[in-house]
């Protein structure tokens, strides 16, 4: 199986209503189970992080950090990761970490 990227504005405000949300200091997932076989994630960072060099970091840790999860790749949900203002500042295995915590609530990584 393939994780594909969600690009579409009404997939995002989809989850935003319907999801489940984690929270954390360095990062928030919303989750929603789909009807397709597949994983599929979305990266979204505000203007609030600060100026592009800022937002473009965030999204390069926050991927890096879910590639390293392991996450199961044919779990049918459909994951969004919201940046928030210290997500610049820190390493990736910080955001790892937490997003570890939420992958785990959800049921898509198994604990260890």
């Amino acid at each position: 199986m393939k994780i594909t990227t969600i690009k579409e504005n009404r997939d995002f405000q989809r989850l935003y209503r319907r999801g489940r949300s984690f929270v954390s200091p360095v990062l928030v997932t919303y989750a929603l189970k789909n009807k397709h076989n597949n994983l599929r994630i979305g990266i979204t960072t505000s203007k609030k992080v600060g100026k592009a060099v800022n937002r473009s970091r965030c999204r390069r840790v926050i991927r890096a950090a879910f590639y390293n999860t392991g996450a199961d790749q044919s779990a049918p949900y459909d994951l969004i990761f919201v940046a928030r203002t210290r997500t610049a500042y820190v390493k990736s295995q910080e955001v790892e970490k937490a997003m570890r915590e939420h992958l785990k609530m959800l049921g898509i990584i198994e604990t260890s």
